[in-house]
């Protein structure tokens, strides 16, 4: 069976137990703070869950793409290695929130399994919860008698909390799960062992498929648990594992979710998958990341160098060093694999097929750069083995090329072994975990448990028409982290506080008590549909009513800013083509970021048209409007433009400024007129196809134009008041030329007299022709000398020294036959002769530098420099 018609028949089992279909949440999350990435299918129902929004359907069923790389689901390094796991992966799932349990989730289950798909039910085996003293909890017998109607006894088996109790963290809604796992060995491999036996050992072919989770706890902060109001199921199975069992093949590389991606890499390395572990592994690590890459930047998450844009870059070069290491590739070649995912599932997915070319050009761009890593890194090294004294270089000295330089320590070591040395694999180890120890200290933090004061159905936002209102405290919490210190976190009855999401920050301001004491809101963000404001202080008096205020200078130059982005991606539209789409935005009262696909940098009149483009509907003073519910279909109908990687839902709402209208959940203005003017300050690129402008407006703007005006008239001022002041600055610029050109004859001249001069000065130690002397020249002159000298006599060893601008340079020459011949390394004579003038430096084994802060070393330098002879 195909795997297209495995996830359709999934889909449509469910949809006729009256289950609504949903599409899949996309694999980055935005508003979530606890979570970078969907690593499973219940991430995006998680606030029904948490009783904090009533769900429109109590059934529903889909197909989720999830990805797990970090945290508590780190399957990275296994990736490749085995036959089973994944970093990105499909996840069937289906969910009741408060309505069927336990009896009808395993019925169907069941029955899916063996009448729809035809699953022999002799190959199944399943797990309940044993139970746990500490938890207090006993065996789940209830998921026990149920399972017994349906399968023998004997295969069901006992399984731990590990196995078999599901938390969503260290805090919140858990219960106990039932695993259902196949054995698809051969009948000779069954009767040698039972499967039973190798249930939840790591077996290959004895795999769990499907985890049915009994949501019908609250694990408090405490460690204690709490029985739910409510009970709810949550369930998730492994596409490409059950594509697998359907398919009668031993490996999920081996079904026609992946074996697509793989024939496309046979044909562009000439690499055969099947015959050598080492290149199945490199093939199977490389089919599996383009697919967790390509997913990620469709979604939205360019890679990076910080968050979840550096989980992705992490992944992508894993894939990139497996290729270089083991398939021979030095050029860019995962990008060309794109086009083959997006034939394979573009169909389900099809934000994959959408973002295709942007997909590639990201790619191509991130395996070019990595790839001069590695050249980079591979030279490195090769001066760090020069340098090593003995059979074993340092793990300090790996760790700065990983750490520093992104140099794969695997591809360390097999060079180290390819040249007989060692790898102080110890002390690499210990320089990893004093990082990764470091980075988990910064991140640590610990929550308390909610604080009820108050029942409330759901928080109410009033912040599109209100900027204070009287508030009453529901709840709230204290969170302790390393880099805030102790914060509390409050939910009202209502807030006008509009909480950060869409790419705008989340407001500020403050509270006051009916006593007149204040309480400073810092922030406001979503978490789970809550609304929560963060304070270093709760109120003094819980209880009472407060009047809450937000900053209205901050949300008015905030706003100015959203509706300056909306004008902005209008105008880029509209002059540079329909092509521009927004990859990305940040909004904040200060200035605005926006991010889009464009080909190529921005020329300076385009510039100015998108300026223009923008303060001309400022101009226009175009009112706001605005539709807050509207069906998600007769918004897109209407014109209105849904942004990259957003979730939207039945109902949304609508901007609208002139011509201008989209998807937004944002703050604006009530007139175009308030934005008072745009001003663009930069314009760069991101990635490959990806430009970004960075913009001011209102007060910002006026603060910038104020000070381009008083340093104008400051230039004019230097200029003597010159009438035509641009004028009279080429006029210094020809002239500042001209004598540039002449003190550079100069110096040549001298350079020329000087090198005539030391040549007399060579001494011969040894065979060597050795000059060590202080000169009156930049570091350009000593190397053009340097190098004329060495042309023109053989066997040299040359140190030079000179003082620049109170900076001391040295530099050293050495012949290339000597320092095949003797050993001699410039680099190390720099870097051990820069301690003198309080510096360092390296290069080349024949040419280094080296600069320092104390020019009164220069001549202990020197002196010392023949020692090395």
């Amino acid at each position: 069976m195909k795997s297209k018609e495995i996830r359709q028949r999934f889909l449509d089992f469910y949809k006729s137990k009256s289950h609504a279909i949903v599409p899949s949440a996309p694999i980055v999350l935005k508003d979530d703070p606890t979570l970078m990435f969907t690593n499973a299918g219940m991430n995006q129902f998680k606030e029904y869950f948490l009783g904090n929004s009533t769900p429109k359907d109590v059934r529903i069923a889909d197909t989720q793409k999830c990805l797990r790389v970090s945290g508590k689901h780190n399957d990275l390094e296994e990736v490749g290695k085995d036959t089973y796991h994944h970093t990105m992966f499909e996840m069937l799932g289906n969910w009741s929130i408060g309505d069927y349990f336990k009896k009808e989730a395993i019925e169907w289950a069941w029955q899916f399994l063996t009448e729809e798909l035809k699953i022999t039910p002799e190959n199944l085996y399943v797990t309940i919860f044993e139970g746990d003293d500490e938890d207090g909890l006993a065996k789940d017998q209830e998921a026990y008698d149920i399972w017994k109607d349906f399968i023998d006894e004997k295969r069901i088996l006992l399984g731990n909390k590990k196995d078999n109790f599901w938390e969503m963290g260290d805090q919140g809604p858990c219960g106990p799960a039932s695993e259902i796992h196949v054995d698809i060995r051969s009948e000779e491999e069954k009767a040698k062992i039972p499967g039973k036996d190798l249930v939840n050992q790591d077996h290959p072919q004895v795999i769990e498929i499907w985890n049915l989770v009994f949501i019908q706890y609250n694990r408090l902060a405490s460690g204690k648990l709490q029985e739910l109001p409510a009970k709810h199921i949550d369930t998730g199975m492994g596409f490409e594992r059950l594509s697998m069992v359907m398919q009668n093949v031993q490996s999920n590389y081996d079904t026609d979710v992946f074996t697509p991606l793989i024939s496309e890499i046979e044909t562009i390395t000439g690499f055969t998958y099947g015959k050598d572990e080492e290149i199945d592994i490199a093939i199977r690590v490389i089919a599996d990341h383009v697919r967790a890459v390509a997913f990620a930047i469709a979604d939205g998450q360019l890679p990076s160098n910080t968050g979840a844009g550096y989980v992705i870059r992490r992944i992508l070069r894993r894939a990139i060093r497996y290729g270089f290491t083991f398939l021979t590739t030095k050029e860019a070649f995962i990008y060309k694999l794109v086009r083959t995912l997006v034939q394979q599932m573009g169909e389900a997915f099809p934000e994959l097929k959408k973002q295709q070319h942007l997909c590639e050009n990201v790619i191509q761009e991130e395996e070019n750069s990595f790839l001069r890593t590695l050249e980079q890194g591979l030279s490195l090294l090769d001066q760090m083995i020069a340098n090593n004294k003995g059979d074993t270089l340092p793990g300090t000295k790996a760790f700065e090329l990983y750490d520093t330089y992104g140099f794969p320590i695997d591809l360390t070591a097999l060079i180290l072994e390819e040249k007989g040395l060692q790898l102080n694999e110890e002390e690499f180890t210990e320089a990893l975990q004093q990082q990764k120890k470091r980075s988990k200290d910064a991140a640590a933090s610990s929550t308390g448990d909610w604080v009820v004061l108050r029942q409330d159905d759901e928080e109410e936002f009033i912040g599109y028409d209100y900027l204070d209102a009287e508030v009453k405290l529901v709840k709230y919490r204290k969170v302790t982290s390393k880099k805030d210190g102790e914060m509390y976190q409050m939910v009202f009855n209502l807030t006008p506080f509009y909480p950060e999401g869409g790419g705008q920050v989340g407001d500020k301001g403050y509270l006051k008590s009916p006593s007149g004491d204040t309480t400073y809101i810092v922030d406001t963000k979503k978490e789970n549909n809550l609304i929560i404001h963060l304070a270093k202080q709760l109120p003094k008096h819980l209880e009472g009513v407060f009047h809450a205020y937000v900053d209205t200078k901050q949300r008015q130059r905030t706003a100015c800013n959203h509706t300056a982005t909306h004008l902005l991606h209008q105008g880029l539209r509209s002059i540079l083509g329909t092509h521009v789409e927004q990859k990305g935005s940040l909004v904040r009262s200060g200035y605005l970021r926006f991010d889009f696909s464009h080909f190529s940098k921005l020329t300076k009149d385009e510039l100015e048209q998108v300026e223009n483009f923008v303060n001309a509907r400022i101009q226009d003073a175009i009112p706001f409007e605005e539709n807050r519910n509207i069906p998600y279909e007769k918004a897109i109908e209407e014109g209105a433009i849904a942004l990259f990687g957003e979730k939207y839902g039945d109902a949304v709402r609508t901007v609208k400024f002139g011509e201008s209208m989209e998807l937004c959940g944002g703050t604006h203005v009530a007139n175009t007129s308030e934005i008072w003017h745009f001003t663009v300050t930069q314009e760069t690129s991101v990635a490959s196809g990806i430009r970004r402008i960075e913009a001011i407006t209102n007060e910002a703007a006026k603060t910038y134009l104020t000070e381009k005006a008083t340093a104008f008239d400051a230039i004019k001022l230097l200029l003597n008041n010159a009438q035509d002041p641009q004028k009279a600055l080429k006029a210094i610029q020809t002239e500042n030329a001209s004598l540039k050109k002449e003190i550079e004859n100069l110096k040549k001249a001298q350079a020329k007299n000087l090198k005539s001069d030391l040549k007399a000065e060579f001494t011969s130690i040894d065979g060597v022709n050795f000059l060590a002397k202080k000169v009156d020249l930049d570091a350009n002159g000593m190397k053009d000398l340097v190098f004329q000298l060495g042309g023109e006599i053989e066997k040299v060893f040359i140190v030079l020294g000179s003082e620049v601008n109170g900076k001391a340079l040295l530099t050293c020459f050495i012949d290339k036959n000597l320092v095949q011949e003797k050993g001699f390394n410039a680099g190390q004579v720099v870097r051990e002769l820069g301690k003198h003038i309080q510096g360092g430096g390296g290069g080349q084994p024949f040419f280094a530098t080296a600069g320092g802060k104390n020019p009164n070393g220069i001549q202990k330098a020197l002196e010392e420099a023949k020692s090395y002879l």
